[in-house]
């Protein structure tokens, strides 16, 4: 990835590219390129083939590991490709961000597992291991943690989200 990306929205959903990202978020942000970092998805044809398929042709797609991704993008605020960049999952975005690829605002769409365990949102159940990656972004980098599924929706912040089932340092 050599060229310039815009990063215009940082999110973690577990469903990676769908409805709600191409019928939403991309004329939202007016988008010209999705880069899905998912390391189960960069090395599965198929996988990547289906999610090359859904995604309009006029919309740049790169898929590509957690590493790859923090190693080669090129982030530059305000020029560039108005860029949308998915994880599949918390722990992903904060290797990535330990590997160097800052962002200010982590968007939290859509988990779903059976082995989650707080509901913080209607599309988003954590397990405890999630929930501490999240305080780990807040606390000790300094990220702000949206749980928002669409533009038009009122973001939560995760904060509020979860005062009820943690102590949540204010």
């Amino acid at each position: 990835m050599t060229e310039s990306y815009d990063i215009a929205l940082v999110r973690v959903d577990n469903r990676l590219v769908h409805g709600q990202i191409l019928e939403a978020w991309v004329p939202f942000i007016e988008a010209k390129c999705i880069i899905v970092v998912d390391d189960n998805s960069s090395c599965d044809f198929f996988c990547e083939t289906v999610i090359r398929m859904a995604v309009p042709s006029e919309i740049e797609v790169n898929i590509c590991s957690v590493e790859d991704f923090a190693a080669n993008y090129v982030y530059a605020q305000g020029n560039g490709k108005k860029t949308i960049v998915l994880f599949s999952n918390i722990a992903d975005a904060l290797k990535a961000y330990h590997l160097g690829f800052h962002f200010e605002k982590l968007n939290i769409g859509n988990i779903h597992h059976e082995d989650y365990k707080v509901c913080c949102a209607p599309s988003v159940f954590l397990c405890e291991t999630e929930i501490q990656d999240v305080f780990k972004l807040l606390e000790d980098e300094g990220v702000a943690v949206e749980l928002k599924r669409v533009p038009r929706e009122k973001a939560v912040n995760i904060r509020d989200a979860l005062k009820e089932f943690c102590q949540v340092k204010q």
